[in-house]
């Protein structure tokens, strides 16, 4: 297991995804990519996208994303419940291991301050 956690970390470190602002209730999230990534199918371009909560209190695993301006929709996707033994500041992202030739895959979005964050399939592995 060990083993599986290097290669996750240095991707995850050489993605440089950093969130810009975020919103309590929806937790709206922007982030900058320099690499594109994967989202369950829909592959995001290196850019600044916006990433939230659909506004439901019942539904609380619906992600929007968005172009950086939240003028075009740019996917849906649905999360699975995915906890964490310790909260951090910043949003938190985890992605599947890949070969370096795909983009990643993103497989983990934590809040900031939450210990409960949403998981997301790997749709590639077919």
């Amino acid at each position: 297991m060990l083993n599986n956690l290097l290669p996750m970390a240095a991707l995850t470190l050489g993605l440089a995804i950093a969130p810009l602002r975020a919103s309590e209730w929806d937790h709206k999230t922007a982030i900058t990519l320099n690499e594109p990534i994967n989202v369950q199918g829909t592959v995001l371009q290196a850019g600044q996208y916006v990433m939230k909560l659909l506004d439901e209190t019942a539904e609380r695993s619906v992600v929007l994303i968005y172009d950086r301006d939240e003028q075009h929709l740019i996917t849906t996707v649905i999360g699975m419940p995915a906890y964490r033994p310790e909260p951090k500041d910043d949003s938190s992202f985890t992605f599947y291991e890949k070969s370096a030739d795909q983009p990643a895959v993103l497989k983990t979005w934590f809040y900031p301050g939450e210990y409960g964050g949403l998981e997301f399939r790997d749709t590639t592995s077919r």
